[in-house]
Formats: structure tokens, C-alpha cells, sequence
């Protein structure tokens, strides 16, 4: 191949891979730590004890971020609640984060039966949502972290039955 059409291939590689990069930063896909972020944020629970997320370092831990008015996470909690039930005795912690206020989701509760902790964080959690790869704050959304405190896996929409699974697999190995 001749040098010219070498540079000139290398070229348009590294401007279509600088401009995937970009795209993926605007997109919020590019690996974000978040984990820190998360693990040092703080919000009420529903008895309006302040609970910081770092009690539960050190354990695999999922967090869900949703609403009573979201329908999609409405359907996903009792398939998190199974997990968290299931999977207790090998240390999971699953945590509810609510995007709402505390009224909206105590009312809510009413008719479900969680076994997990659910903290009130209103809007105030919004921007943690954007540092963990949620740039448009989409609901639900959860985040694994493992028993390191690394950042897993980041899911946008509600979980299947399988995916949920496959995430927590991973997470307990």
C-alpha cells in the first residue's frame, strides 16, 4: 500500500474513532466510575432517617432508582424484591432510591410488601443518576456495585426476569 494511502486510511480511523468517542460522551456511554459518588450519597428513608449508601459497602449491592408514577418501575419492584429475599443469605443488598416524595411512595407501599430499604431522594438524586451513565434520567435505572466497590453494570429500563438474573449472577460470583 502506498504510504500516502496508508496515512490517509490511519487518518480517517482516527476521526471516526475520535468522533465515536464523542458520541459516546454526549450519549453518557463512555465508562464512568460513578461508584464513589454513589456510595457517598445520603438520603431519608421512609421513617426519614438520613441512610448513607456506604452502610452497605463492602456487600454486593444493587441500587434502583424509581417513582411510584413510572409504570416500568411500578412492574420491576416485585421482581427486585424476589431477588433481594432470594439472594440475602449470600449478602445482597438490594436499596430503592425514589425519585418522588416521600407521600407519593409511602402511599404507594401500602399495597406492596418491599423487603428492601427504599430512601426518598426526590429530584435531588438526578444528577447522581447522571454521573452513573443516565444522562436523561431515565426511569427506572439501576446500578450494581460488587463487594470492592466497583461499578458493575448500569441498566436503563426495567430488568427482565433474565436480565436480572444474568446481572446478579455476575455481581456474586
Amino acid at each position: 500500500m502506498a504510504p500516502g494511502r496508508r496515512n490517509l486510511i490511519l487518518g480517517a480511523v482516527a476521526v471516526v474513532a475520535a468522533a465515536a468517542g464523542g458520541i459516546a460522551g454526549v450519549l453518557g456511554l463512555r465508562r464512568q466510575s460513578g461508584a464513589k459518588e454513589l456510595l457517598s450519597a445520603s438520603f431519608p428513608d421512609l421513617s426519614g432517617r438520613r441512610r448513607q449508601l456506604s452502610e452497605w459497602q463492602g456487600r454486593p449491592l444493587l441500587c434502583n432508582f424509581w417513582a411510584s408514577w413510572c409504570a416500568p418501575c411500578r412492574e420491576e419492584l416485585p421482581l427486585l424484591d424476589a431477588a433481594a429475599r432470594e439472594n440475602a443469605s449470600i449478602g445482597l443488598q438490594v436499596v430503592g432510591i425514589a425519585i418522588d416524595n416521600a407521600a407519593n411512595v409511602t402511599q404507594y407501599l401500602k399495597s406492596m410488601q418491599i423487603g428492601y430499604p427504599v430512601l426518598i431522594a426526590e429530584g435531588s438524586a438526578i444528577s447522581l443518576m447522571r454521573e452513573l451513565g443516565n444522562p436523561s434520567g431515565v426511569l427506572p435505572f439501576s446500578v450494581t456495585v460488587d463487594r470492592a466497590g466497583h461499578l458493575r453494570q448500569r441498566r436503563l429500563g426495567a430488568y427482565s426476569a433474565q436480565e436480572l438474573r444474568s446481572d446478579l449472577e455476575a455481581l456474586l460470583r
